[in-house]
């Protein structure tokens, strides 16, 4: 039986509370997707989402995989084939920015959880017509930051969401504050310039501090 709404949601809650942060990584070359899932894993975050942006992200996530105890999965769903593909790299849950009849319906038929975007009240409230109840809140900062989801939590307390886009170290603390907020995607936690480096003890650290932020 493919995976109702009621179980993905319920599957997105608990990866989701693995950490305060997940990391949202673009990741070039596919030498350094090991070792950049270890350093993150190592810094106590398990949860990493990896964007399908470059041409190498489905043979990321399959080396990605392979690191014990990382949570593989991965983002930028738009279409049906981009579900079926991930879910054959190894990924074992999706992140897309929006929410669409067909993404949805392919997450279920692969029994893939998918934290599906949503901007504003209208959105949330179909997808939890739907069954939905752990969302992605995104563009965070451009759709009002912590203030809007703030908002929205008010009326729909039933809703968890984490927020992506524009969350920073500077911000991270204020979204995680809220009731609504289970964690935050972000993309500090692994910059560019640290992985072409090759400096992973320098982004263990970043997410050891990453970790910290919610008690």
């Amino acid at each position: 039986m493919p995976m109702t709404p009621q179980e993905a949601s319920t599957r997105a809650r608990e990866i989701c509370s693995l950490a305060p942060i997940v990391p949202v990584l673009v990741v070039k070359n596919t030498a350094h997707a090991r070792p950049l899932a270890e350093a993150l894993v190592a810094g106590g975050l398990p949860a990493l989402e990896v964007t399908l942006r470059t041409p190498a992200a489905l043979d990321v996530i399959r080396e990605m995989s392979q690191v014990p105890g990382g949570v593989v999965g991965a983002g930028t769903l738009v279409t049906p084939e981009d579900v079926r593909n991930a879910k054959v790299a190894g990924a074992t849950f999706g992140v897309s920015p929006g929410a669409t009849d067909a993404l949805i319906a392919a997450c279920e038929a692969e029994d893939l959880p998918l934290l599906a975007g949503a901007a504003t009240a209208s959105e949330a409230m179909r997808l939890l017509e739907r069954g939905y109840d752990m969302l992605k809140f995104f563009p965070a900062e451009a759709s009002g930051g912590a203030p809007a989801l703030k908002a929205i939590g008010a009326p729909l307390p039933q809703i968890a969401f984490c927020p992506t886009g524009g969350v920073s170290p500077q911000n991270a603390q204020t979204y995680l504050e809220l009731p609504n907020v289970l964690c935050a995607g972000g993309s500090w936690v692994a910059p560019a310039d640290l992985v072409e480096a090759g400096d992973w003890a320098g982004i263990e650290a970043l997410a050891r501090d990453a970790a910290r932020l919610k008690a």
